[in-house]
């Protein structure tokens, strides 16, 4: 299964990858780890986004795909994989579709945006690794430790509420628009994102068409 998951920032994308990674024993996949790693290994695409980063700017889609599409020929992707959050617009979408990646399903998970700004206040991540957590909904087994690596978990300075107003700002615009995108190809599936963590994984599976 070849999946990418839709939503906006805080909606749980990452929480609910690393279900399906377990689900399906397939990769989870974000293009923040994937850029990370060539950068630390100092492969010619990390050492090419290495010099936007250093000048401040964004690293630009035809490098960020290229890394998406080597990282996607590696064996552990061969029974599929989960992007996280990636493609984030219609561009990114048909570049990956013209480099012949493509998808079995967009998952998109929908929350209002007032939730978003409420929940996103106890949003935590590992100062090490990444990985998500919440102090309410996905909480670490030992406060303020990472259960997979025991780093230190931070609450990211974009949690902020003007921050993700302008963000979500910024999701409705460019992002939005990939829902008519995979519609009109049959992709897209919808899960509605809830308070409780078990109640929005219900419904992802049931979106995917899993028991």
């Amino acid at each position: 299964m070849k999946i990418t998951i839709m939503g906006p920032p805080g909606g749980g994308k990452g929480t609910q990858a690393e279900m399906l990674e377990k689900r399906f024993a397939i990769p989870h996949i974000s293009t923040g780890a994937i850029i990370r790693k060539a950068i630390s290994e100092r492969t010619p695409l990390g050492l090419a986004a290495q010099d936007y980063i250093a000048k401040g700017d964004l690293v630009p889609d035809d490098v960020v795909i290229s890394m998406v599409k080597e990282r996607l020929a590696e064996p552990d992707c061969e029974a599929g994989y989960i992007l996280d959050g990636f493609p984030r617009t219609i561009p990114q979408a048909e570049a990956m579709e013209s480099m012949g990646i493509n998808l079995d399903c967009a998952l998109e998970i929908r929350v209002d945006d007032e939730d978003i700004v409420q929940r996103l206040g106890g949003r935590r991540e590992c100062s090490v690794c990444a990985a998500p957590y919440h102090v309410r909904y996905n909480p670490p087994k030992t406060e303020g430790k990472c259960d997979k690596c025991g780093g230190e978990l931070i609450r990211r300075a974009d949690d902020a509420a003007e921050t993700v107003r302008e963000r979500l700002s910024v999701y409705h615009a460019q992002t939005e628009p990939l829902r008519r995108f995979y519609q009109e190809r049959s992709l897209l599936r919808t899960a509605k994102g809830c308070e409780e963590l078990a109640d929005t994984t219900k419904n992802v599976l049931e979106a995917l068409g899993v028991n």
